[in-house]
C-alpha cells in the first residue's frame, strides 16, 4: 500500500468520537423535567452559566464546583451533574474505527478537545486515550480552549507534524477557522459516514 497522502489526523472528542452532545443533553433535560434546550441555554446564553462552563473547560474550576453552580442555575440537584448530563453519550463506532484504521495505515492520530475535567466523573473512560492515540490535548490541561488559536499548535507539536500534513475534524464550525489559518485541512463532522468518506478521499486510504 502506498504511503497516505497526509500524515496526521486530529479528532475532536465529544460529538465526533461520541454520539451528538445535543442529543444527550436533550434527554437529560427531559428526565429532569426541564425544557429540552434548558441545559444548552444555560451554558451558552446565560452569562453566568456561560462563564462557569468556560472556567470548567479552561481547568480553572473542577467538576464539583461546576456541578453546584450550574445546578443552581438549572434548578436541579447538583450530585454528579456532569455524569447525569452525559448519561446517554455513547461511542461513535464509525468514527472510532476510522481513526484506528488510519493509525494502522501509518497516520498519526491525535485528540484535540475542550474538556470537562476527569473527576469524579470521567467522560473519557473506555476510549483508550493512553493506548489508541499518538497524542492528546485537553483544554483543561493547558488553560486554553478551542477556538482560541493558541491551543491548535499544541497538538501539532505533540504529533511532531506540520499543520499542512494534518486533517482536523470537529463537529463545531466555529472551531475550524484557527486550524485552517495554521494550514490544516478541516472537516466539519455531521454525519459520521459522510465524514469518513471525506477522510478516505483526503488520506487516499480505506477507513471502513
Amino acid at each position: 500500500m502506498p504511503p497516505p497522502l497526509r500524515q496526521g489526523l486530529v479528532l475532536d472528542f465529544g460529538g465526533v468520537l461520541t454520539t451528538p452532545i445535543a442529543e444527550c443533553t436533550r434527554a437529560f433535560c427531559l428526565r429532569e423535567g426541564l425544557a429540552p434546550d434548558a441545559f444548552l441555554q444555560v451554558i451558552s446564553a446565560d452569562p453566568e452559566g456561560r462563564e462557569i462552563y468556560a472556567q470548567l473547560e479552561l481547568g480553572r474550576i473542577g467538576q464539583m464546583e461546576w456541578n453546584e453552580r450550574t445546578a443552581a442555575l438549572l434548578g436541579v440537584a447538583a450530585d454528579n451533574l456532569i455524569g447525569r448530563v452525559l448519561a446517554d453519550l455513547r461511542p461513535e463506532p464509525v468514527m472510532l474505527a476510522a481513526g484506528q484504521a488510519a493509525r494502522r495505515a501509518g497516520v498519526k492520530v491525535g485528540i484535540l478537545s475542550n474538556s470537562l475535567g476527569s473527576g469524579p466523573y470521567d467522560p473519557y473512560q473506555g476510549y483508550g486515550f493512553d493506548t489508541l492515540y499518538d497524542a492528546v490535548v485537553l483544554s483543561g490541561d493547558h488553560g486554553l480552549r478551542k477556538p482560541e488559536p493558541g491551543i491548535y499548535p499544541l497538538i501539532l507539536k505533540k504529533l511532531q507534524l506540520p499543520a499542512e500534513a494534518c486533517v482536523f475534524v470537529d463537529d463545531s464550525a466555529r472551531n475550524l477557522p484557527p486550524a485552517q489559518d495554521l494550514g490544516m485541512t478541516t472537516v466539519l463532522d455531521g454525519d459520521p459516514a459522510e465524514t469518513v468518506k471525506k477522510l478516505e478521499e483526503l488520506f487516499g486510504l480505506p477507513l471502513r
